[in-house]
């Protein structure tokens, strides 16, 4: 699974520049620098989230970045698409029986 800036610092897309500052404040006092949790170190993810305030405070990098993020989920929507599709082609399509009480009121709302 591929985290975004945003993962890092709990923030959704289009978060204020406040907004960016408190939640980086708050993750890092979650994490306590470096800390070490159950013989895991943290160190890298701490890594993790400095880099994504540093780009999420800059507002040409985080344009930027933005624009990185919308062309990789285009390039994601397009190959989802693809495949779909092709499975569209392969599968047969089958319509659903409609219920006769629905079928009546459908008849009643079309006359």
């Amino acid at each position: 699974m591929n985290y975004t800036h945003y993962d890092y610092l709990d923030l959704a897309p289009g978060a204020s520049t406040a907004r960016i500052e408190a939640a980086y404040a708050q993750v890092l006092q979650r994490f306590q620098f470096g800390r070490t949790d159950a013989g895991q170190d943290l160190s890298g993810l701490v890594r993790m989230i400095h880099a994504a305030y540093r780009v999420l405070s800059d507002p040409e990098a985080r344009r930027a970045y933005d624009e990185q993020l919308a062309h990789e989920a285009a390039l994601a929507d397009a190959e989802l698409k693809a495949v779909l599709d092709a499975q569209a082609h392969r599968l047969p399509r089958y319509a659903q029986d409609v219920p006769a009480a629905l079928r009546v009121v459908a008849n009643q709302l079309a006359a």
